[in-house]
């Protein structure tokens, strides 16, 4: 199984969405293995978002990304980084389609409720930023069976 990093961000958590949300990646199927509430601190956030630190809207995401506790979690599936992405939606609220988690529940680029990692590197990388070995939990749901075909696996 493939497996991607997901973040709930503050305004997600602020909102009261996080059970709302979770439950569409539950529903689709997708494996819930590693859960965790925390702050985001700068040097956590500066690490996070390397490739942007530079940019000039950096203290803008760094202020809102330590604003309020945070989710962390490790989701695993079948091609589960592009199915995330997809649930997602387009980066903006405004710009996502309807059904997906950002064109239902967001109006903004920056409060788009939920990070996820972009490719099966990046994912490897978040995962290692926000979780240690042993804080991730294998295991089989009896129901594994009536979510995909044997073949599909």
């Amino acid at each position: 199984m493939d497996q991607t990093f997901v973040m709930f961000k503050p305004d997600c958590i602020e909102r009261g969405l996080l059970t709302k949300v979770m439950s569409r990646f539950e529903d689709k199927g997708l494996r819930l293995v590693a859960l965790k509430m925390l702050r985001v601190t700068p040097e956590l956030a500066k690490q996070h978002y390397a490739e942007h630190v530079e940019k000039p809207f950096y203290p803008s995401l760094e202020s809102f990304i330590t604003a309020a506790p945070v989710v962390a979690a490790i989701y695993e599936g079948l091609d589960v980084v592009r199915v995330v992405r997809e649930m997602l939606g387009a980066t903006s609220g405004l710009k996502a389609a309807a059904g997906t988690i950002r064109g239902d529940f967001s109006a903004s680029r920056q409060m788009n409720l939920v990070h996820a990692s972009d490719s099966a590197e990046s994912a490897a990388r978040e995962i290692g930023i926000y979780f240690s070995e042993k804080e991730i939990v294998a295991w089989e749901p009896r129901c594994d069976d009536m979510l995909r075909a044997a073949d599909e696996a």
